[in-house]
């Protein structure tokens, strides 16, 4: 698929959690990737230095802005970069924090959930064509413990056992995922080490550190071509608007 080159600026929060797979996306489609370190206290660009804002995931909390005062900040970013008509992607704690912004609620999810489980499709997501290329039931990679409420507005994408929102889609061009499609074997190597800690949590949607790094190849692979098709979409909606 042949696109005009877009500016991508991504987010990070802590070194361990880059853009990944989202990454290879950007370079394979041509286009320019900037990585801003909010938590090295890198600035912010400004909206016309960029087209696609990329929110990526962190293990801290929206609500902890005395730990981390640039969430405050990222947060008035996100809101100003809605208004201005961009394209927004957030991942897990960038789901919430876009969330928030919108002026939905996030808290403590009922259960923890780190490891593989199946990604359950709504019929939104169905219609949306963003998961066209993930087969029903595929279990995708999760880290997280809090969740976000769907904004007003938006359309709910999917859920999984443990979560009951996975994703929402806003105004076809803003999309949440509280999952990790963009997950490689490095990027869930470095989660478990440096979010060791989190697995000594027992729970029904807590794998062991083994099972985690179990998957094959292929496995992500596939992941990849689902974000892949995903984002690709995210490039047609745009210009559907």
């Amino acid at each position: 698929m042949m696109n005009a080159p877009m500016r991508v600026c991504v987010l990070q929060h802590v070194p361990f959690e880059g853009p990944g797979a989202i990454g290879d996306w950007v370079r394979a489609r041509g286009h320019a990737l900037q990585v801003v370190r909010l938590d090295l206290g890198e600035p912010l660009p400004t909206l016309a230095e960029i087209d696609w804002l990329v929110v990526m995931g962190g293990p801290m909390g929206v609500d902890q802005e005395q730990r981390h005062p640039w969430l405050a900040t990222e947060r008035a970013f996100i809101s100003r970069a809605i208004g201005a008509d961009k394209t927004l992607i957030g991942i897990c704690l960038g789901a919430q924090q876009i969330a928030a912004a919108l002026g939905a609620r996030v808290c403590r999810n009922p259960e923890r959930e780190i490891g593989w489980f199946p990604l359950e499709l709504r019929a939104e997501g169905r219609a949306s064509g963003l998961f066209a290329a993930l087969p029903e039931g595929f279990e995708v990679f999760h880290w997280h413990g809090d969740t976000f409420a769907l904004p007003e507005g938006a359309q709910p994408l999917a859920a999984s056992a443990a979560c009951t929102n996975q994703g929402f889609l806003f105004e076809g061009r803003v999309l949440g995922l509280q999952c990790h499609l963009e997950a490689t074997t490095e990027g869930v190597e470095r989660l478990l080490v440096h979010c060791a800690d989190e697995l000594t949590e027992t729970g029904p949607f807590v794998q062991s550190p083994e099972h985690i790094r179990a998957q094959p190849p292929e496995h992500y692979a596939r992941l990849h071509q689902a974000l892949f098709a995903l984002l690709d979409r995210m490039v047609e909606l745009g210009r559907e608007l």
